[in-house]
């Protein structure tokens, strides 16, 4: 996922631009629309302009999830199209396939099934044959007699809220439709105030901002909208005067986080709650890199009110664009995308 920089992009619509040398002219077009502004960074930012890497001691390593979310970024954005086809591509690879799903045997994982899952459904493509895979049937498979999706894995199952919901949301988009044992699962999960929890089986039932956003989401998309709604006016109710949303509880003595506040507004304009969602909006634009920052660092979404942090930037720019505006996780699709990554116009 502070509006001073409307003010920027009306200026900018107006005058000359100018952008990083070499960065307009190697991807073309430039423009004052934030989310596009934010996914053209994005797609810059990745490795050989497919895929996200990891560093851990030196060593880099695949970094399949945060691939993923720059897939879903795009498609929000409806920009960035060939990167977000070679990304795609490179997911499919089988090697790097298992490496984040698991084998389908001894390790399977649930979260990461059915995100990949939901990124080939976005991206056009046949999740019941990606990388040699049948997505929806190893998420079946999957389906505890609870109706909780559970991970298969000798380190231990650590399915949750997201889980659930990314499960939920791509099974409905299949033939199949999603087991309803799934969803009353889900619904059973809501805590007494209206939110729901991150973590199943909890002693105490501890509503989470991400968890009830992602939640509400899936519920929307399978029709239970009374539960929904009670998940997103408990979100509402967390929203600070800037419109920023914080992580885990919301507890408004704690700083939002674009994250959070983009995923809220994502969940918020699907379920019809005009007001609060553009407030949403409002803080997430506001945290964004504008035409004030160095011309690299334009269209990046820092996590926080802090300013850019090298370390955090590209995972929150991937989430928080889900709230500029696009239409909820079951209505994604990258289907008349732009190809090009745009660059934030800024005056000469």
């Amino acid at each position: 996922m502070r509006f001073r920089s409307l003010a920027v992009a009306l200026l900018c619509a107006t005058a000359t631009v100018a952008a990083a040398p070499g960065v307009a002219a190697a991807h073309g077009n430039r423009t004052t629309d934030r989310a596009d502004a934010a996914a053209g960074w994005l797609a810059r930012q990745l490795v050989d302009g497919e895929r996200f890497e990891v560093d851990f001691g030196g060593t880099k390593y695949p970094d399949q999830g945060l691939t993923v979310d720059a897939i879903l970024a795009f498609a929000s954005a409806g920009v960035s199209g060939t990167n977000g086809g070679k990304a795609i591509t490179w997911l499919a690879k089988p090697e790097i396939l298992s490496g984040y799903i698991g084998d389908g045997t001894t390790e399977a994982y649930a979260g990461a099934t059915a995100k990949v899952s939901l990124a080939a459904q976005v991206r056009g493509q046949d999740p019941a044959s990606f990388g040699g895979a049948d997505l929806p049937a190893r998420l079946r498979g999957l389906l505890t007699p609870s109706g909780r999706f559970s991970d298969r894995s000798a380190f231990g199952d650590y399915s949750n809220a997201f889980t659930q919901s990314l499960a939920i949301i791509t099974l409905k988009r299949t033939p199949g439709g999603v087991p309803a044992s799934a969803v009353d699962f889900a619904v059973g999960t809501q805590c007494p105030d209206g939110g729901y929890p991150i973590v199943f089986g909890a002693p105490a039932c501890q509503s989470d901002t991400d968890a009830t956003a992602m939640v509400t989401q899936a519920l929307l998309a399978t029709g239970r909208n009374t539960d929904a709604q009670e998940g997103l006016s408990w979100l509402i109710s967390k929203q600070q005067a800037n419109g920023g949303i914080s992580a885990l509880s919301g507890d408004p003595a704690v700083a939002p986080n674009a994250n959070t506040t983009g995923l809220a507004a994502q969940a918020l304009k699907a379920g019809g709650r005009p007001p609060a969602f553009h407030k949403a909006k409002q803080f997430v634009v506001g945290v964004q890199v504008g035409c004030a920052g160095p011309v690299e660092n334009r269209g990046a979404i820092p996590y926080d009110a802090t300013g850019y942090n090298p370390s955090t930037v590209v995972r929150a720019t991937a989430q928080a664009v889900l709230g500029l505006g696009g239409p909820g996780l079951a209505a994604l699709n990258a289907a008349g995308s732009k190809p090009g990554a745009p660059v934030l116009a800024c005056p000469a």
